[in-house]
């Protein structure tokens, strides 16, 4: 429940929504929510589950996938901010392929730069 929690920060975070905010859109008390959030809590009813999906637009599927190498790691909200924006834009390629090249390219560009940058560091 901890990793459930912390992705469900890490994207509430993203989308700039504060925690009373989230909490008043999801019928629950900021302090319920920030002890899911921490995973304080053991239990989550269905129908939070179903709001915090729409509110957050993610799939149960992204918060309980995991595999036996994932469990004995901590998370990470790098990679599986990373994981994530594979994953959207993958869906991203159906609907508007121009769309996500472009995206992609900018990633390229912007990942040739830092390498750029690293050989100045390590020159000078």
């Amino acid at each position: 429940m901890k990793n459930f929690g912390q992705k469900i920060r890490t994207i509430r975070e993203q989308k700039n929504i504060g925690l009373n905010q989230m909490a008043a859109r999801l019928d629950v008390s900021s302090g319920y929510l920030s002890n899911l959030e921490r995973g304080k809590t053991e239990t989550i009813p269905l129908s939070l589950l179903e709001k915090l999906e729409t509110e957050l637009n993610f799939s149960k599927s992204e918060f309980f996938a995991t595999n036996k190498q994932q469990d004995a790691l901590d998370f990470n909200e790098l990679h599986y901010r990373i994981d994530r924006c594979c994953e959207h834009l993958k869906m991203l390629e159906n609907k508007r392929p121009e769309l996500a090249d472009y995206l992609v390219t900018v990633v390229e560009q912007g990942l040739e730069l830092a390498n750029i940058e690293d050989e100045k560091i390590k020159f000078h």
